[in-house]
């Protein structure tokens, strides 16, 4: 097991080989991702002007994780109860879900008020996560709230 400081610093490494590949314009901003213990965060960026343009995270939903152990009993439980998220997984689903409404909702500041334009494709910045978990139903959630990646 590594130590969560050598695991850390492995991630920054690696989020910055790719941050050199990958950047956000205005019209198609980069849907960065941030998660730590116990919660997860989203924004989108514009790396050209160095601005946040929308930002969410499962503190601003007030919803809180169920636990990830069912109370109905084994032979209650459907296809669908197996399929349905739990839990962070099922906060990180829903914050895509609002981030992608704030997308397609997104107004732009004073100083460009003169652009309409609603953003709908996003570059995706999984921070050097690996995707899967609660970074794939981020990613899935705003995917069917509207973004294309």
């Amino acid at each position: 097991m590594l130590n969560p400081k050598l695991k850390r610093e492995k991630r920054f490494r690696h989020h910055k080989r790719v941050r050199v590949k990958i950047s956000g314009t205005s019209k198609i901003p980069r849907l960065c991702v941030f998660k730590s213990a116990k919660h997860i965060y989203c924004q989108l960026i514009d790396d050209e002007k160095g601005r946040t343009l929308a930002a969410a995270g499962d503190l601003k939903l007030n919803l809180k994780p169920e636990s990830p152990s069912s109370k109905v009993s084994k032979e209650e439980k459907t296809e669908e109860t197996k399929k349905s998220l739990r839990g962070k997984v099922a906060l990180a689903y829903e914050v895509g879900k609002l981030i992608a409404k704030k997308a397609l909702d997104y107004n732009p500041p004073a100083a460009l008020k003169g652009k309409k334009y609603k953003i709908e494709k996003v570059v995706f910045d999984r921070g050097g996560y690996r995707y899967l978990g609660r970074v794939r139903a981020l990613a899935e959630g705003a995917r069917e709230g509207g973004l294309k990646f």
